[in-house]
């Protein structure tokens, strides 16, 4: 068996630019022949749907509807959904893998944090990195900035107009030998395009997502294709 799975989506709930709730993107997902998703909506340092002004625990509260609103309506359907978020520095993005909502309960203004001390917190707490669209050239990022201490790094984003972009990544993970992820970045059901990461084992939560990323084994998928960076 093969599964399809999802590693980088936003909904409206978390995300500023996110179109559809949860379970609207949930639906998408397994109508698409998803087995599984990861939610990975901009954190408070992004472009947040959150307001700042809000005491931390309500923040997060708010902040985890759109992945409660996935898992809920995932569950129904039989699809997998799993918890993440897309950390911004600047410079960089990462989408943070494999913690639960406790994680960011009991770490307050971890948004405030620098580039190196969220990813050894990160780390040091069991979770997973993969540095989101390093090549990427948009106005809200400044300059280049590539951090190999990030576990993965994404080598397919299907939001970009570019594929220069991935082929960079790409050309990047493989000289430093790193482990590859690839994700749409959708922000809405009906641009869901079949991108993602085709796994040989069933993911049922966190655990089984990171030790399937470690492998290193999944195939990388854009838009419904085996990727070829050529």
């Amino acid at each position: 068996m093969e599964y399809l799975f999802e590693t980088h989506m936003h909904t409206s709930q978390g995300s500023a630019c996110g179109r559809d709730s949860g379970a609207d993107m949930a639906r998408a997902y397994h109508k698409s022949g998803y087995a599984g998703m990861v939610v990975t909506d901009h954190f408070f340092n992004g472009n947040t749907a959150v307001s700042g002004e809000l005491p931390w625990r309500e923040r997060i509260e708010r902040f985890t509807e759109g992945f409660l609103d996935a898992k809920s309506e995932g569950g129904k359907l039989g699809l997998t959904v799993l918890f993440g978020w897309e950390f911004n520095t600047g410079g960089a993005e990462f989408l943070t893998f494999g913690l639960e909502p406790d994680f960011l309960y009991a770490n307050p203004d971890i948004d405030r944090l620098g580039v190196q001390e969220y990813i050894e917190l990160v780390q040091r707490s069991g979770g997973f990195l993969s540095q989101a669209h390093p090549f990427r050239e948009r106005d809200y990022l400044y300059g280049l900035h590539l951090y190999p201490e990030a576990d993965a790094v994404e080598v397919i984003n299907s939001a970009h107009e570019d594929p220069q972009f991935d082929r960079r990544a790409y050309a990047y993970a493989v000289d430093r030998n790193k482990i590859m992820t690839s994700g749409s970045d959708m922000h809405g059901r009906n641009w869901v395009n079949g991108t993602g990461m085709v796994f040989r084992e069933k993911i049922k939560n966190n655990r089984d997502f990171i030790a399937a990323l470690k492998k290193g084994s999944a195939k990388l998928i854009l838009r419904g294709s085996e990727y070829n960076p050529g």
